[in-house]
C-alpha cells in the first residue's frame, strides 16, 4: 500500500513527541524512508523529514541515505533540489566523506539552479569538516566520470579561495596539496593550470620555501629531464604551460635557473623550428619573452658560458651585418635589412642579465673575429634604431588620451618602448668592457604611467618583421624618449591531444552510481 501524505505527517508526529524515546519508533522512521515510493508530494515531504530524525537511528542510516539519494536522483527537478539541500543534514561522523562523494558526483547536473544547491551543499560541509570534505572531492577528481572530475577541479579554483582560516587551517592546506600532487600524475594542460590556481592560493605556501615546492611541482609537470622535440605542438604547449605557472614564483630566492638552462639548451636551438600549438601563435616571439622573463631569476648555472654563447649567437641571428656598398657608394642589396626589434629585446636583454654573471664572456671567450663582426651589426642596429625612435618620437608628439588610442598609435607607443629598451642595452654592451648596470622594463610588463596606453601586438605584423621596420640607417645617435608605453595583451595557447606522463588528454571513465 502506497504511502500517504496523511502517514507521513502521522509518523512525524509519532516521531517529534517522542522526544527521549524517539529511538523506539523505528517503525514510525521507516513509514518516512517509504515515502520514496510515493508521488510528488510524498516525496518532496520525505526529502525533509528523512534527516530531521537520521542521527536517531544508526541502524537505518545506510537505509536512509539512500532514500535521500533516490530523491537526489528523482525526475522532479524540484524533488532533487529539496533533497540536495536537505543532504548536509547526513554529514556527520564518518558520512561525511560519503556526502561530500555524492554531492561531488551531483555536480554533473546540467540544471543551473540545481548546480547552485550542490555548490552551497559542499560549502556548507566544508565548514563542517574542511578534510573529510576534501577527501569526498578529491576521490571523485581521482576516480570519477570527467565531467565530474572537470567541475570538481573548477569548484576547488574558485571556492577554496573563499572560505576563511577557521576553516582552510594548516592541516587542511597541506592535505590539498598533497592530494593535488597526486591528481598531476595525470592532467590536461586546463586541469593543470587550474590546479596550480588552488596550489598558488594556499597560504601554506606563501613562503619561500613554500614557493620552491610550487617550483618543483611544475618542473617535474614540465619533464625538463627529457630533450624538446620541436616538432610536437603538445609537448612545446606543454613546456609554455609549465613556464608560464613558473614564472609568478620566480625571486631573487626561488631561481628560474633549471627553466632558463633549458631553454638555453633545447629551446634556442630549435628556436626556428618550433611547431607552435596555437595557428595565431608567434611561437619564437612567446618563447623568447619567456626567457626574458625570467632571467633576472637565474642562479648559478652549471654551463653558463655554454649558454652565454647559445644566446649570443641567436641574438647575432636577429641583429643583421649592414649591407655591402657597390662602387658607386649605394648598397648592393635591393632593400635595407629588416630589423626585428621584439626579438632583439628578447634575446638582448636575456644576454644583458645572464652576462651579469660573467662579464668578462665579451672580453675574454668570444674570439676576436666574432667580437669584431658582433660590433659591426650592434653598431648598424644602433643606427636603425636610432631613425626609428625619431620617426616614433615624432609622430607621437603632442597626442595624448583618445589620440593614443587608436590602433595605429597604440601599436607606436608598443614599438617606442621596444626601441627605447634596446638603446639602453646596446649602449651598456658598447661601453668597453661592456657594462651590464642598467635596468629596463620589458616592453610587455606593467608600469606605472596614468597616461600609459594599452597595446595590443598586431596579429601577424612582428614590430620589426613588417615593412614599418626597413628604415634608412642614420649615423647620430640621440638620447633616450621618455617611456610612455603599458604592455600588450598576451596571446595564450591552450593544451592540445596526447598524452604520457604529466599532460596529454585524459580518457573518458564511464561509470554507474556509486554512492
Amino acid at each position: 500500500m502506497a504511502v500517504t501524505i496523511e502517514d507521513l505527517y502521522r509518523n512525524y508526529g509519532i516521531l517529534a513527541d517522542a522526544k527521549e524515546n524517539l529511538s523506539q519508533h523505528k517503525d514510525a522512521y521507516q513509514g518516512i524512508l517509504d515515502g520514496v515510493k510515493g508521488g510528488a508530494k510524498e516525496k518532496r515531504l520525505a526529502a525533509q523529514f528523512i534527516p530531521k530524525f537520521f542521527s536517531s537511528f544508526p541502524e537505518l542510516a545506510d537505509a536512509a541515505i539512500n532514500a535521500q539519494l533516490d530523491l537526489c536522483e528523482d525526475e522532479d527537478v524540484s524533488i532533487r533540489r529539496q533533497a540536495i539541500k536537505e543532504l548536509p543534514r547526513f554529514a556527520t561522523g564518518e558520512n561525511i566523506f560519503r556526502v561530500a562523494d555524492i554531492l561531488t558526483q551531483l555536480l554533473q547536473t546540467d540544471d543551473t539552479a540545481e548546480f547552485n544547491q550542490v555548490n552551497a551543499a559542499l560549502l556548507s560541509i566544508f565548514k563542517m569538516d574542511a578534510k573529510g570534505t576534501l577527501g569526498g572531492l578529491f576521490s571523485q577528481i581521482l576516480q570519477g566520470e570527467d565531467i565530474v572530475r572537470e567541475r570538481a577541479i573548477k569548484f576547488l579554483s574558485t571556492k577554496l579561495k573563499t572560505l576563511p582560516e577557521d576553516v582552510m587551517t594548516r592541516e587542511v592546506e597541506e592535505f590539498v596539496f598533497a592530494e593535488t600532487k597526486k591528481v598531476m600524475e595525470d592532467v590536461t594542460g586546463e586541469e593543470f593550470v587550474l590546479l596550480m590556481r588552488v596550489v598558488s592560493g594556499l597560504r601554506v605556501l606563501q613562503s619561500v620555501n613554500g614557493r620552491q615546492q610550487l617550483v618543483e611541482l611544475v618542473v617535474d609537470q614540465a619533464d625538463l629531464e627529457q630533450a624538446l622535440n620541436p616538432a610536437d605542438p603538445d609537448a612545446v604547449d606543454r613546456l609554455l604551460q609549465c613556464t608560464r605557472q613558473s614564472l609568478p614564483l620566480f625571486s631573487k630566492n626561488v631561481h628560474s635557473t633549471r627553466f632558463v638552462t633549458y631553454f638555453c639548451e633545447n629551446v634556442l636551438p630549435n628556436l626556428s623550428t618550433l611547431t607552435s600549438p596555437v595557428a595565431e601563435l608567434d611561437i619564437q616571439l612567446e618563447v623568447l619573452k619567456l626567457l626574458a622573463e625570467m632571467s633576472p631569476f637565474c642562479g648559478d648555472m652549471e654551463k653558463l658560458e655554454a649558454n652565454l654563447n647559445t644566446l649570443f649567437t641567436k641574438l647575432l641571428e636577429f641583429m643583421p651585418l649592414p649591407p655591402e656598398e657597390v662602387e658607386n657608394g649605394e648598397n648592393s642589396a635591393s632593400e635595407e635589412p629588416k630589423l626585428q626589434f621584439s626579438y632583439v629585446e628578447c634575446l638582448i636583454f636575456s644576454f644583458h642579465q645572464l652576462g651579469k654573471k660573467l662579464p668578462d664572456f665579451l672580453v675574454d671567450k668570444v674570439d676576436a673575429e666574432h667580437l669584431k663582426d658582433f660590433k659591426i651589426r650592434l653598431q648598424y642596429f644602433a643606427r636603425g634604431l636610432q631613425v626609428y625612435i625619431r620617426q616614433l618620437r615624432v609622430a607621437l608628439q603632442g597626442k595624448t588620451g583618445d589620440a593614443l588610442k587608436t590602433d595605429e598609435n597604440k601599436i607606436k607607443v608598443v614599438a617606442l618602448k621596444i626601441t627605447n629598451n634596446i638603446n639602453i642595452l646596446i649602449k651598456d654592451l658598447f661601453h668597453n668592457p661592456p657594462s651590464f648596470k642598467s635596468t629596463v622594463t620589458l616592453s610587455w610588463k606593467p608600469v606605472q604611467k596614468p597616461e600609459a596606453v594599452a597595446a595590443k601586438r598586431p596579429s601577424g605584423e612582428e614590430m620589426g618583421s613588417g615593412g614599418s621596420t626597413n628604415k634608412q640607417i642614420a649615423p647620430l645617435p640621440r638620447r633616450d624618449a621618455r617611456q610612455i608605453y603599458n604592455p600588450p595583451s598576451e596571446q595564450r595557447g591552450g593544451f592540445r591531444g596526447g598524452r604520457g606522463r604529466g599532460f596529454g588528454a585524459r580518457g573518458g571513465r564511464s561509470r554507474g552510481r556509486v554512492y
